[in-house]
């Protein structure tokens, strides 16, 4: 399977949990025109902050590595380069923006230097600008409400389609059986890997 392919899968698995607009892209198509890919580029600074960000979504546990061990830090902006348009790549690079003036703002130190509790609630005034957002329909927060939405969206399709995502976090079988839609889970156990 490729993995494109196993983006979708996941996408469809995570259902409700992942945003329209994103399900559109998926879903839609991968093939973008050559002259909107790479419309907005990302620097190695800028992926430590995917990274930062992802790790808060998808943190690391007793029983698994978080996000930033499964590489999210690269995969965010790569999904973002290759398989958006230009004008929603646009958006997202500001409501990047927005979120670094944001955190100077509110905390004056720059995303990466926050401590993890600082950064726990950026991410929620950032999660209730988005519903706000949503539900005003208005401008205002528009690029930093889709940024936080389209980064959460693409930290859990690329942490549950990574190795560690479906070997760690979720139970796997080299080799399946066959499927059982209704198999009963003992208290504790992980779901099932796709």
């Amino acid at each position: 399977m490729h993995r494109r392919e196993a983006l979708k899968n996941v996408a469809f698995l995570l259902g409700g949990a992942i945003s329209a607009s994103t399900m559109g892209v998926l879903f839609e198509s991968f093939t973008l025109p050559e002259n909107e890919k790479n419309f907005v580029l990302y620097s190695l600074e800028d992926e430590k902050i995917f990274a930062e960000f992802a790790d808060i979504i998808v943190p690391t546990t007793k029983s698994s590595a978080g996000a930033k061990a499964a590489g999210l830090g690269k995969f965010i902006p790569m999904m973002m380069k290759d398989c958006y348009p230009a004008t929603m790549q646009t958006s997202f690079a500001q409501g990047f923006k927005d979120l670094q003036t944001k955190s100077m703002k509110d905390f004056g130190k720059s995303y990466v230097t926050l401590t993890p509790a600082d950064r726990k609630k950026l991410m929620i005034d950032l999660r209730a600008i988005a519903l706000a957002q949503k539900e005003s329909k208005s401008e205002e927060n528009k690029d930093l409400a889709y940024f936080f939405i389209t980064a959460r969206d693409l930290t859990l399709l690329g942490y549950y389609s990574s190795e560690i995502g479906c070997t760690k976090a979720r139970e796997y079988v080299l080799i399946p059986g066959r499927y059982d839609g209704n198999a009963p889970l003992k208290p504790g156990q992980k779901s099932w890997a796709t």
